[in-house]
């Protein structure tokens, strides 16, 4: 997800204590997905299904410093920002190492359904309920401030149209 209009840097991060992840309690399986600052994987919190994200720290100060600050915004943004089209913020922790804890989404990603489909055609009704799910999703963010930088079909759940 984008950035909001709140910027943070490593020392003023702060987690509110209901978003706090007790590392301890996480179980990581399976890796799901993977980008260039964070692998994703499945797996359990409290016996809930989860999305683990690890981000990467980075090597040089300057790089560790950019990841914590983005860390620290898209903590910020997920937890203050709830909606029904929009991936739900189970919480997260910095040490011993940065990760966020979301719902698990387990359907496949628009993309992939729209690839699947090929060449028949998606029905109109379907066509205009994704895309107002899609909008839905987009106004709660532009009305928290925030910008999805990274929209696209690979990063949209077909089961609910949740955002990756």
């Amino acid at each position: 997800m984008g950035s909001g209009n709140v910027f943070f840097s490593a020392q003023e991060f702060s987690l509110d204590d209901k978003w706090l992840v007790d590392p301890k309690l996480l179980f990581v399986g399976p890796k799901i997905g993977e980008s260039s600052h964070a692998k994703v994987y499945e797996g359990k919190y409290k016996n809930q299904n989860v999305a683990i994200k690890l981000v990467r720290r980075g090597e040089t100060p300057e790089e560790i410093a950019r990841r914590e600050a983005r860390f620290a915004r898209e903590v910020a943004m997920l937890s203050r920002v709830q909606h029904k089209n929009l991936v739900k913020f189970i919480g997260a922790c910095k040490e011993p190492m940065m990760v966020i804890v979301t719902e698990l989404l387990l359907g496949g990603t628009l993309r992939k359904y729209l690839l699947n489909m090929r060449p028949r055609r998606l029905d109109l009704p379907v066509a205009i309920g994704f895309a107002l799910d899609i909008a839905r999703a987009m106004e709660c963010l532009h009305s928290h401030g925030i910008i999805h930088r990274d929209l696209k079909p690979g990063m949209i759940k077909t089961l609910s149209i949740k955002f990756n």
